[in-house]
């Protein structure tokens, strides 16, 4: 092949890529399109917290983008079907979002024996929305009121403890691994097909123990009608006040919270991803909105996009290293 026959061959094979470029700067530049959806991917059933984050800020997105956003329920698969929709979408083009959790982000990589995406590789982090701590709480009748009270019974072996959790493999499940493992007890793990029924037995005293999230089981904890020994996160929670930590209880280096975010298929252009991140920033330095978010039991975070990936890269070396130290699997 001559050297002009060689030319002519580069321009037309590359002519196309450029086109593409071309076509998806563009894009980024003109997102959104008032006249195109976003719809926003939710891995969960309705009615939970991750869905309610999706219906709070959806509005207010909408409002900010000047396009409609819908939320779209896509449950199944410990989350695991949802995010796997967006992680294949085509093109990546900022039009499909995910509520991202922390199951499917961070810890299913270490459940499952394979999954159909890699939160890392085929994800794009946006920004990251809630650190939802967990509450370690018990049934009045058990007589504890401190995680100290809590490990001495355990270790006392004398009365017969047992936790519940949504599940293997899900926050609360995680929660009572950590701890045993962390204070050397041995509190059986008792599964339920969700956190709804597992939180009845608690309060029914079928269970003693519980680590829950704190928005679901925080008009029980006010009422009375359990006794909350810690939460598990780093800070104390506002919703909670007078709850230590886990660390100020007496159980230094504990911590483990679930948390949410939005992603994108990898490959959305930058552009359309600083977009996406500030619109939701904004939302979060809005005072009225920043009350109704904190009432569902978690702090507002927000931050960048790459805070969101380095905390899904650290938790899932984290969470899956406590995964397979503890033996857990899915059922």
């Amino acid at each position: 092949m001559n050297r002009r026959n060689l030319n002519r061959w580069l321009a037309g094979g590359l002519l196309p890529l450029a086109t593409m470029g071309t076509a998806l700067a563009q894009a980024a530049t003109a997102y959104p399109n008032p006249g195109k959806t976003i719809r926003f991917v939710v891995p969960y059933p309705p009615g939970g917290p991750t869905d309610l984050m999706a219906r709070m800020l959806a509005p207010e997105m909408q409002k900010r983008l000047g396009t409609n956003v819908i939320v779209d329920n896509k449950s199944g698969a410990g989350g695991n079907l949802g995010t796997t929709e967006v992680a294949r979408q085509t093109p990546a083009d900022g039009y499909t979002l995910l509520l991202a959790a922390s199951g499917p982000m961070a810890v299913n990589a270490s459940l499952y024996k394979s999954l159909p995406f890699d939160p890392i590789k085929d994800l794009a982090p946006v920004i990251q929305i809630s650190a939802f701590p967990q509450v370690l709480e018990v049934h009045p009748s058990l007589g504890v009121k401190t995680v100290k009270e809590l490990i001495a019974l355990a270790q006392a072996g004398k009365v017969p403890l047992s936790y519940a959790s949504a599940g293997n493999g899900t926050p609360q499940h995680l929660a009572g691994e950590l701890f045993n493992t962390t204070v050397h007890t041995e509190l059986k793990h008792i599964p339920y097909r969700g956190a709804g029924p597992a939180l009845n037995d608690l309060l029914g005293g079928q269970v003693n123990v519980m680590f829950d999230i704190l928005g679901s089981s925080l008009p029980y904890l006010q009422t009375g009608k359990l006794q909350p020994l810690a939460v598990t996160s780093a800070q104390r929670s506002p919703a909670l006040p007078q709850v230590p930590t886990m660390a100020e209880a007496g159980v230094p280096g504990y911590e483990i919270s679930a948390w949410h975010g939005i992603a994108v298929r990898a490959g959305t252009p930058k552009e359309i991803v600083d977009r996406l991140n500030a619109t939701v920033n904004a939302i979060f330095q809005d005072p009225a909105f920043r009350t109704r978010w904190e009432a569902i039991g978690t702090p507002v975070v927000g931050g960048s996009a790459a805070d969101f990936g380095q905390l899904i890269r650290s938790d899932s070396e984290r969470l899956g290293k406590l995964v397979k130290s503890a033996g857990v699997t899915v059922d």
